[in-house]
């Protein structure tokens, strides 16, 4: 049995995580915390397998609580749930033990296989690699010039894209995850300065990214 403790600030994403969790077998909530401070005593209190921790929350940010938690000597496995992409924010995070980082859009199931895997010990696609490359430079003025900032991976998730591949696709031939070809697309969208997928297919095409 998976014990967790999940952590954020709005009620409805929280009832949300407690109704699809709660399908689940082998997973059990043993507390619930709507801020920061409330989610430090939760992990003091329960020592829970793993914490699903909101980065941005009231009082004290995910990043805090994790501060906090290392300062008390309370270990816990975390995922870290994300609405946006913080650079900094994502990369103190791993710097103090983050095994994982989702984006709030992932589809529940990839969640789910995200906690088992974090877990059993494993770390859910590269955290450390997503962290970095959210922080680099934005787009340039042109989308030519925002193409010459792409990662290798970068790149070769846009000419999949482009190829018609969907994202379930790219995840099994690159052998990483959903959730990382989703955030990996969300940061290509940012650096191209593109609105969604038919316009990244669109502008590969046109600078010879396809």
């Amino acid at each position: 049995m998976i014990r967790l403790v999940i952590a954020d600030d709005h009620r409805i994403v929280l009832d949300g995580l407690e109704q699809v969790l709660g399908l689940e077998d082998d997973l059990v909530i043993v507390e619930r915390a709507v801020s920061g401070p409330a989610a430090v005593e939760a992990v003091v209190a329960h020592r829970p397998d793993v914490l699903l921790l909101d980065l941005a929350m009231p009082q004290m940010s995910g990043v805090d609580v994790m501060r906090e938690l290392r300062r008390r000597a309370v270990p816990t496995r975390v995922v870290m749930l994300t609405a946006q992409i913080d650079a900094a924010a994502l990369e103190e995070a791993v710097e103090l033990g983050a095994q994982a980082v989702i984006l709030k859009e992932t589809e529940s199931q990839l969640l789910i296989e995200c906690i088992r895997e974090v877990h059993a010990g494993r770390k859910w696609g590269d955290p450390r690699q997503l962290a970095r490359d959210a922080g680099l430079p934005a787009a340039a003025s042109s989308h030519s010039g925002g193409a010459g900032r792409l990662t290798a991976r970068e790149r070769e998730i846009v000419k999949m894209a482009a190829s018609g591949l969907r994202n379930r696709d790219i995840a099994e031939r690159l052998f990483i995850t959903e959730g990382t070809v989703k955030l990996h697309l969300h940061n290509i969208y940012q650096k191209l300065d593109v609105n969604g997928r038919p316009e990244l297919i669109r502008l590969a095409s046109r600078v010879g990214l396809a």
